[in-house]
């Protein structure tokens, strides 16, 4: 699949590869989670759980961010799917930014005002 022919809902259905480690701050370990192959950004919490959520919610402001900016997030390997990326956009909280998107070209994103 071109990056042109791809829709918003394969970019928040690529698989990218999830980077986990402990982090001991003042004798208290914490979890700081990250996507290498997104971009600069992570989250960090003791439950790893809540680490994830936050993540996953940076991970679709990012793709939304970069898709608007006319700059393609990266495409290591094939979308997946069998996700809901709207379901899961609404349960994090931020299925305002999908919302009606989602069945959009990626590249007409860059186009809206």
């Amino acid at each position: 699949m071109k990056g042109s022919e791809m829709k918003v809902r394969d970019y928040l259905s690529i698989p990218y590869v999830l980077e986990a480690q402990p982090i001991e701050r003042d004798g208290e370990w914490t979890r700081r989670l990250r996507y290498p192959e997104l971009g600069g950004f992570e989250a960090e919490h003791e439950d790893v759980e809540q680490a994830l959520l936050a993540l996953e919610r940076m991970r679709i402001e990012e793709i939304m961010r970069r898709l608007r900016a006319g700059e393609l997030p990266p495409v290591p390997r094939p979308p997946l799917e069998t996700t809901d990326q709207g379901w899961w956009a609404r349960f994090l909280g931020v299925g305002g930014l999908v919302q009606g998107q989602l069945d959009r070209p990626a590249t007409d994103l860059a186009n809206d005002e």
